[in-house]
């Protein structure tokens, strides 16, 4: 819900922050009533994604008097685009397998992925060999991929 948060406003602690207070609304609303969950959403995730939604298109709008660095229309065709809660949770899901890579993997994957180097200059950067690069890329791309082949799908795309 971050990643969807962020796709609003562009800021992560704002991001975060406004989750947290949707999760701790949600909470209040519907299960903290004695134990009694009256009038539970069908769909608590479509809730909380929707709730997410209108709460950054509020602050959007709330800031926009202000120097905003997002265009109100935009973030509102974002909102209407089904896909974008999908991508969302894609690419959250593509940042926790990135992160679960061993360090010095995820360093390799992060540097010919994200920063576009080649495998030769990846290898003279950390001294090591070009094929030490290929069998930690190989390694990467495997763990990503068992995890969830969508996910290595975005990845590819991502990058």
């Amino acid at each position: 819900m971050c990643m969807y948060a962020m796709h609003f406003l562009n800021d992560v602690h704002t991001s975060e922050d406004l989750v947290q207070e949707c999760f701790m609304s949600y909470w209040e609303r519907f299960l903290n009533i004695s134990g009694n969950p009256s009038g539970f959403p069908a769909s608590p995730k479509q809730y909380l994604f929707a709730m997410v939604r209108n709460r950054c298109i509020d602050l959007i709008r709330k800031e926009s008097g202000k120097d905003s660095s997002v265009n109100l229309s935009e973030a509102e065709r974002f909102a209407a685009d089904e896909e974008s809660v999908d991508m969302s949770f894609l690419e959250a899901r593509m940042w926790t397998a990135i992160d679960s890579l061993p360090e010095k993997r995820r360093k390799i994957f992060l540097m010919a992925k994200r920063d576009g180097m080649k495998y030769e200059e990846i290898a003279e950067v950390l001294n090591i060999s070009v094929n030490t690069v290929r069998n930690q890329m190989a390694k990467a791309l495997d763990a990503v991929k068992s995890g969830n082949g969508k996910v290595l799908s975005y990845v590819l795309i991502f990058f």
